[in-house]
């Protein structure tokens, strides 16, 4: 007989950007808001900066190179701000 554990660690399947939120969907089916304002580096990137994104690590976080921010989804989830101003 042979279990395996499944893999409960939250992925990034989807990733948007509104004016005023960061909006992202997880593998499991929750959706994180988040305000811009708590990652002044995205608040202050142009449209065209925002959506220059990749995700990372089979989705466990997100890089902007073109204002050089990297969010984990750990950190989205716990509520963490950026320590960036």
């Amino acid at each position: 007989m042979s279990s395996s554990v499944a893999d409960t660690e939250p992925r990034v399947m989807e990733v948007s950007l509104t004016e005023d939120d960061l909006v992202v969907q997880l593998a499991d089916g929750r959706r994180l808001a988040v305000p811009l304002a708590w990652f002044p580096r995205l608040l202050r990137a142009t449209p065209e900066q925002r959506e220059n994104f990749m995700i990372l690590g089979k989705g466990t976080g997100i890089h902007w190179p073109d204002v050089d921010e990297d969010l984990s989804v750990e950190g989205l989830l716990r509520g963490a701000r950026s320590a960036s101003r």
